[in-house]
């Protein structure tokens, strides 16, 4: 059973990413026992030939709309088209006359949960893939096939150990919701209590390690073909993010986390998790009587109440980005409840973004700028955000984040007036330069997108800057408050300690260099100047030659001489 994590009095909860399990077991030891090989090998062939297949779809369909765009004239063009002919022989018919990004989601579907939810995380990453793309994934099938009640009867006894009907007085054998890797459904304690259970279907887990390890493996082979769409990267982030889903417990963890970080708003509420009812795979907690956002009876609330949910939900959602770092991560209306008070409920948290206090200050002076309409500084901390190479383009990134925001204050409607769209729409200038942000960033503009809409929803005359201005104001002043600032001088109290007592010794020590340079006897001014020319000559030789790329064994000696005749010089 999941005990309460300890929390220390007054401060933000960000738990870490690698906990949970039974024992003190690493999750991913116990990943690792779950593959066998032989299964491995077979959902490796059946992965291997959709990808193919893809492969060959999309040369078919390029190869059509090349023949639109040009006549489909010349000799290259008639082996193009035989090579397609020969591709049309392993590709239903039905299939290639799709275009890629259809016959992408279709293969997705049909390759089963573990590859519908690579599309929907691949369908926020415009960042990184064509627009076509990811407006198509959008369309990915939401809702799956439910699980018959045995099936979920049989885990949760499995999971709880002990019979169904001991455990709980009710289980609605119907399902209030079945997505791709959990089903839900409403029960009653034998204390009375209404609750949700919350089953991974079975053979998901298993499914979803196995499609893990070909989805890294193909990850890192796509790097050597494909690497400015950064497939290792998007890979690697998709798998950690998912497999952590089917972990009930640390759902379980992550209610408690958000409950204690939010213990002094009870106006914003996190269902109450039934410890000695959850196991790994079956999740119990509280069941939120409310209703979504766009329901009717939100719609006839009255408009003090409206304003009163969207000053809760800006918040709260604005607290967990930008102050605590630890955030709904699969932010969405199905996942917001208006609760009677009125009150904003947050439920289904088992994916939770992360964001370190360096990148979560550099994104929160990026949206304050965007408030404050500063664009020279919002384009400044969004590129420190990023992650450049050798070939980043980092003064070309932050003019043309600035166009897009002189562009944006132009605008007049929600559309293109929108703070979340104007973060997400920089964000995407960062394939172009070569910039890549990490998965967080696009998670977090998800949950600011999703809190706009819901705001706009629920007021067409929404300011959606007006409202986040106070709050990012509060963000500000918390932190600059002399008791925070006292908490982080308290942390660094062992440092300071530390270089105090070692001054003595740093301050006789340079005393006693600075001694030893007086008494040197005084060198001619221009004393080891011709070495000190010549090693300049040969470093820039060197650094124009491996610009240049060329050969190292012809720069390399160019540097090191360069290095060791001025110091010789000295000497």
């Amino acid at each position: 059973m999941s005990t309460e994590p300890p929390f220390t009095p007054g401060e933000r909860v960000v738990p870490q990413a690698g906990r949970g399990g039974r024992d003190g077991d690493r999750p991913g030891a116990r990943r690792r026992r779950m593959i066998s090989i032989p299964s491995l090998a077979r959902r490796g062939r059946t992965t291997l030939r959709h990808f193919v297949l893809l492969l060959a779809g999309g040369y078919i369909s390029w190869l059509e709309a090349r023949r639109d765009a040009t006549g489909g004239r010349g000799l290259l063009f008639r082996l193009q088209s035989f090579m397609a002919s020969l591709c049309r022989i392993f590709v239903d018919p039905e299939m290639a006359a799709l275009p890629f990004p259809v016959q992408l989601r279709k293969r997705l579907e049909i390759l089963g949960p573990t590859y519908v939810k690579l599309g929907q995380i691949l369908s926020l990453r415009r960042d990184i893939l064509p627009l076509s793309v990811t407006s198509e994934l959008q369309n990915l099938l939401s809702r799956v096939p439910d699980v018959p009640f045995d099936s979920i009867r049989q885990i949760i006894e499995e999971d709880l150990g002990g019979s169904v009907d001991r455990l709980f007085s009710q289980i609605d054998p119907a399902p209030l919701a079945s997505a791709s890797i959990a089903q839900t459904h409403r029960a009653t304690t034998v204390d009375g209590d209404l609750v949700i259970l919350k089953v991974v279907k079975p053979g998901i887990r298993e499914l979803l390690i196995r499609d893990a390890a070909l989805l890294r493996l193909f990850g890192r082979i796509l790097q050597l073909l494909v690497p400015q769409y950064q497939p290792r990267r998007v890979a690697d982030e998709f798998c950690e993010y998912t497999l952590r889903e089917v972990e009930m417990r640390r759902e379980a963890d992550n209610t408690l986390t958000f409950t204690e970080n939010f213990k002094d708003m009870p106006e914003v509420v996190f269902p109450k998790v039934y410890h000695s009812l959850c196991g790994d795979r079956v999740l119990c907690e509280e069941y939120l009587q409310g209703v979504s956002p766009d329901s009717d009876v939100a719609a006839s609330m009255t408009a003090d109440d409206r304003q009163t949910l969207i000053d809760v939900g800006a918040a709260a959602i604005i607290r967990m980005l930008y102050e605590d770092g630890f955030f709904h991560a699969d932010l969405h209306p199905g996942n917001l409840m208006v609760l009677p008070g009125p009150k904003v409920g947050f439920i289904d948290l088992g994916m939770v973004g992360y964001l370190e206090p360096r990148l979560r200050n550099h994104l929160l002076y990026t949206f304050y700028g965007m408030v404050m309409e500063d664009f020279e500084h919002a384009a400044r901390h969004l590129a420190d955000a990023a992650q450049t190479d050798a070939g980043s383009d980092v003064p070309g990134f932050r003019q043309a984040v600035k166009e897009v925001c002189r562009k944006w204050r132009r605008a007049a409607n929600f559309e293109e007036h929108s703070l979340a769209l104007l973060m997400l729409e920089s964000v995407q200038l960062g394939a172009r330069f070569r910039m890549y942000f990490p998965v967080e960033m696009v998670l977090m503009v998800k949950a600011l997108i999703t809190y706009e809409g819901v705001g706009y929803l629920m007021d067409p005359d929404f300011n959606v800057a007006g409202v986040s201005q106070r709050h990012v104001y509060r963000i500000f002043r918390s932190q600059m408050s002399p008791a925070r600032l006292l908490r982080q001088g308290l942390r660094n109290a062992p440092d300071m300690v530390e270089a105090l007592v070692r001054l003595p010794v740093l301050v006789s020590e340079g005393l006693r260099i600075l001694e030893q340079q007086t008494r040197r006897p005084k060198q001619r001014a221009l004393a080891g100047a011709r070495g000190t020319m010549f090693g300049g000559a040969c470093l820039i030789s060197g650094a124009i030659l491996a610009g240049l790329n060329g050969p190292w064994f012809a720069w390399a000696p160019l540097f090191v001489l360069g290095l060791l005749i001025p110091l010789r010089g000295r000497e």
